[in-house]
């Protein structure tokens, strides 16, 4: 089979065998926002047509190729839900040279019952559940809507989205704190007091506006502000999980990196996941597809 993880600014594509073994990769920047209306077809035929001709045939896609702004819209599941909830309610796309298949997103509210979806990351928190098994977890998958996920009983219970990455992004790119910020490599010093500064008394916004200030009083280097300003942020996005025990971590590299140390200021255990973790689910909720065909 093909599984496709296809988000905002990139595509993933992945040659899966029978046993869920990668027989090949593709990554592309085809995220959603670049396909022209009408485009998703000849997007799919270019990234992963030469697979197709050597007879692949079946297909099946998750991420924002399935919301309001891509190909088909796939509905949200409301949680808790597991594999086999998921791959029951999978959206089919007509297509001439493959079966394709859209996995679903996934809805949660929270205690004043306001709602948050993901798209995406439930196929990778699928993954997680093929090693975890029915046992408790946590798990973080940073990004640019970082996710903290509650698994229980081989079911996705509930989740919650920090818009942690955007937040930075907006930040330095329209704030008068990115004027202050120059450029340079990551300070891992400097993150680090961050997210040391997060764990203090003020709030996010007051602790926002301290950057400035420290800045103006020569206490942060230009060089520097821009990593104090991500340990801030994702301080104070670990302080609003509350998060206890060991956590799944699972995502890109610098992420990983990035919120690895911010646990280590937090005092908190945590382990790294398989980065193709999109890959393990799809294969996953595919063999669950093919055996409810069967029964």
């Amino acid at each position: 089979m093909i599984g496709i993880d296809w988000g905002t600014t990139s595509l993933r594509a992945y040659r899966l065998a029978a046993d869920g073994t990668i027989l090949g990769r593709i990554e592309r920047e085809a995220g959603i926002l670049t396909i022209p209306a009408g485009g998703f077809p000849a997007a799919l035929e270019a990234a992963i047509g030469p697979w197709l001709a050597q007879g692949e045939s079946q297909v099946l896609l998750c991420g924002m190729v399935g919301s309001r702004q891509g190909w088909v819209e796939a509905p949200y599941l409301p949680c808790p839900a597991g594999p086999a909830e998921i791959a029951a309610c999978l959206t089919r796309i007509p297509h001439e040279r493959a079966e394709l298949w859209l996995v679903p997103g996934l809805e949660a509210r929270d205690a004043g019952g306001v709602p948050d979806v993901m798209r995406g990351e439930e196929t990778k928190l699928i993954g997680l559940l093929a090693a975890l098994g029915e046992a408790p977890a946590l798990a973080c998958l940073p990004g640019t809507h970082s996710k903290w996920a509650w698994l229980e009983g081989g079911r996705i219970s509930r989740f919650a989205t920090q818009m942690t990455g955007e937040v930075r992004a907006v930040l330095l790119a329209h704030s008068i704190l990115g004027r202050m910020a120059g450029a340079g490599p990551t300070d891992a010093a400097a993150f680090r007091r961050g997210v040391r500064r997060a764990r203090e008394a003020g709030g996010l916004l007051h602790h926002l506006f301290g950057t400035r200030g420290l800045g103006l009083m020569g206490e942060l280097s230009a060089a520097e502000t821009a990593s104090y300003l991500s340990g801030l942020l994702i301080g104070h996005e670990i302080g609003a999980v509350q998060p206890a025990g060991t956590v799944l971590l699972a995502g890109a590299e610098a992420l990983t990196k990035a919120y690895a140390l911010a646990f280590e200021e937090y005092g908190l255990a945590w382990r790294l996941d398989d980065v193709d973790l999109a890959a393990r689910g799809l294969h996953s909720i595919a063999v669950l597809r093919e055996g409810s065909a069967l029964s």
